[in-house]
């Protein structure tokens, strides 16, 4: 337990493997590999962020497991299945893209009701939901039938937030989804976005160029390394949940974004050869 009785990331119980990526590779030139050998397991329930240079293949590790790309060689499962295959089965995955990509003809209502529509959910059933997930995301019900162009940015994203959770994902990947706001309006999203991981826990992979985000926010965090990609550390977020606001001015917040802002320089600068020798002596890094 923490020192304000809340569990840490160390003392929860440990929950099955549900996403495994091994020797992962792909590459659209043979030559020239976006992703090299990435390998991960992360757990049922967990929350991690990734963070890497521009261009190190982060989205695209996002849209392999996705199922919306395919990689080279090696192997990632979802429930020990391949993604398009756990989508179909058991397994839900929604996504959440850095651009809302809201319908402008569609209401509010409208657009976080289009999963549903895809899935063939009767009309009558939808609404229920959609009023539910919107009192998840703070909006109302008055909101529900507002046209996009009317939406602030970060109502926007919220909307689109709602969209991939109306379906009660059992995974949520979220590819930068806040770049774009004011900081204030990011870590006000980022202080819902944990409230809500907490009550539905579930798995998310988060891809950010925000360090102090990715510590707030996850339980491990992956850095990746300049193309072509790979996880050169994988460090543990030692706070516990629910994380408060008042965390960010602490010592230990402010020395592990430190930690971790010294790791994403030198894997901006890490060639091929100090490749190897970092997944040998720093990929299962912890702090504290």
């Amino acid at each position: 337990m923490g020192s304000n009785g809340t569990k840490t990331a160390a003392s929860e119980r440990v929950a099955p493997s549900l996403i495994e990526s091994h020797d992962l590779t792909m590459s659209f030139d043979p030559l020239k590999p976006v992703l090299r050998e990435i390998t991960c397991n992360i757990l049922a329930g967990e929350f991690v962020a990734i963070l890497g240079p521009s261009g190190c293949g982060k989205s695209t590790f996002l849209r392999i497991v996705a199922g919306l790309m395919s990689h080279t060689s090696g192997s990632l499962t979802i429930a020990n299945q391949r993604p398009n295959e756990a989508r179909r089965t058991a397994q839900s995955v929604a996504f959440v893209f850095q651009d809302p990509n809201l319908l402008p003809w569609r209401s509010v209502a409208d657009n976080i009701a289009l999963p549903l529509e895809l899935r063939g959910v009767p009309r009558e059933e939808r609404m229920p939901q959609i009023n539910q997930v919107l009192s998840l995301i703070g909006l109302t019900a008055d909101d529900a039938g507002k046209q996009p162009r009317s939406l602030s940015g970060g109502m926007r994203m919220r909307v689109s937030l709602a969209r991939a959770l109306v379906t009660k994902p059992d995974v949520l990947l979220l590819d930068e989804p806040f770049a774009a706001l004011d900081d204030v309006l990011r870590q006000q999203l980022n202080e819902e976005l944990s409230r809500i991981w907490i009550a539905h826990r579930w798995t998310g992979l988060f891809v950010t160029h925000n360090v102090a985000e990715a510590v707030f926010l996850a339980q491990r965090v992956f850095v990746m390394s300049k193309r072509p990609g790979t996880i050169v550390a994988d460090v543990r977020v030692p706070f516990g949940y629910p994380r408060e606001p008042a965390l960010r001015a602490t010592a230990d917040f402010a020395r592990l974004c430190g930690d971790l802002s010294f790791r994403l320089r030198e894997a901006a600068q890490w060639s091929e050869l100090s490749l190897g020798f970092c997944r040998r002596c720093c990929h299962r890094s912890r702090y504290f």
